[in-house]
């Protein structure tokens, strides 16, 4: 098979946009991901896309994907929706790789869409509701969080993980999106603000928790045959895994890992030829902070258990040994279901490309992007890599 080539990819803001449609901003986040090839691209190129998004609101469910392509002009291509709850985009991307890698298309976009916060919160919570079990779960009262806080409670009782080791999470990921101007919530807080919070489902507070998000992003994946007409710089799509679960958390054998996760880490890993401890960055699928906690484990940047003392480390901070989450996670750059995924692509690009800014990971050569559906229903790995033998500096 063919490899397969990151070439260009942004989003828009991310926050709350009352005036914006799904149409204007996934057209934001065309427009500036075409801006952001090296030697620009023309909407003709692409052969085909992939956009995920889930529908909250209920809005356009039926030929989403087709609905936002034409709006940017991408008229005649074949366009696929792509849902899988919150991992919608990134398997978008594994799309777009896969047709570029088959030779069923050049250029692929991936990209994916999301507007939250103009329903009412109780709509709100029907529709992050429907990416769980729905009869066991949902019908019997059970929210997200409520489930992630099950998940915390028993890595709390099995490996003695702390409240305080979730609040870590909270306030490194803040910093860093502190300094991302894209960022839904760009502020930073305290290990007190983390900690005295309002809870929201024990032992999960306000600040262990991701917001509700509008937003869009898009990335550009090309075949090996037409990488040198856009960049001189290329950036390989190394390594993809993927794998589903049982919906339900209450039907998995454990509530302290995500196997979708392990299992698809395994295969990106395979992929690419690489260990985990290749890798020197990672946007990880962080809806709660316990969620940023099993994915150090489940994708083998520490054992079982040690996820705690990793982040207490400092190890995963910028300027640590492995950062993780330089875009400020889904906790504090924001969730729009749809856009997340392709959302971790677009900071993987700009890490790979040296234009992060005050977040650039000195020397980052290789990358990871790790999206996950509901609560472990389905995740997605991406593992890219730059060619280039120049340094990237922080």
């Amino acid at each position: 098979m063919r490899d397969a080539y990151l070439v260009g990819a942004a989003q828009t803001d991310f926050g709350s946009f009352p005036d914006e449609s799904y149409r204007s901003l996934f057209r934001t986040a065309f427009e500036a991901t075409r801006d952001s090839v090296p030697a620009g691209i023309d909407p003709d190129d692409v052969d085909e896309a992939f956009v995920g998004t889930l529908g909250v609101g209920g809005r356009q469910l039926g030929l989403s994907g087709p609905a936002v392509t034409e709006h940017v002009g991408l008229d005649g291509i074949p366009c696929t929706r792509v849902e899988n709850a919150c991992a919608a985009s990134g398997f978008a991307g594994r799309h777009a790789v896969q047709a570029v890698k088959s030779g069923m298309a050049d250029v692929a976009l991936a990209g994916g869409v999301e507007i939250m916060t103009d329903t009412s919160s109780d709509a709100t919570k029907y529709w992050l509701g429907v990416s769980g079990e729905t009869e066991w779960e949902r019908l019997s009262g059970t929210t997200f969080a409520g489930v992630y806080a099950q998940m915390a409670d028993a890595h709390m009782e099995e490996y003695g993980t702390t409240s305080e080791h979730l609040s870590r999470v909270a306030v490194k990921n803040h910093g860093n999106g502190a300094k991302n101007p894209h960022a839904h919530l760009g502020f930073e807080c305290s290990l007190e603000d983390a900690e005295n919070a309002p809870v929201v489902a024990d032992p999960l507070t306000l600040y262990h928790c991701c917001p509700t998000t509008d937003g869009a992003a898009c990335a550009l994946v090309v075949s090996e045959d037409v990488v040198d007409r856009y960049t001189d710089d290329p950036i390989r799509i190394a390594g993809v895994g993927a794998a589903s679960d049982r919906v339900g958390l209450f039907q998995r054998e454990s509530y302290t890992s995500v196997p979708a996760s392990k299992e698809a880490g395994q295969q990106a890993y395979e992929m690419a030829g690489v260990t985990p401890d290749d890798i020197d960055f990672a946007e990880v699928h962080d809806c709660f902070a316990i969620a940023e906690l099993l994915a150090y484990e489940d994708l083998g940047f520490c054992e079982p258990g040690e996820a705690g003392p990793l982040v207490e480390s400092g190890e995963t901070e910028l300027g640590g040994e492995r950062p993780v989450n330089t875009s400020g996670g889904l906790k504090s750059k924001g969730h729009p279901i749809g856009a997340t995924g392709a959302g971790q692509l677009v900071e993987a690009f700009k890490q790979l490309s040296g234009t992060a800014g005050d977040r650039q990971v000195e020397g980052a050569t290789r990358g990871l992007t790790h999206n996950v559906g509901g609560s472990g229903g389905a995740a997605v790995v991406h593992v890219l890599e730059r060619e280039s033998e120049t340094e990237v500096d922080a």
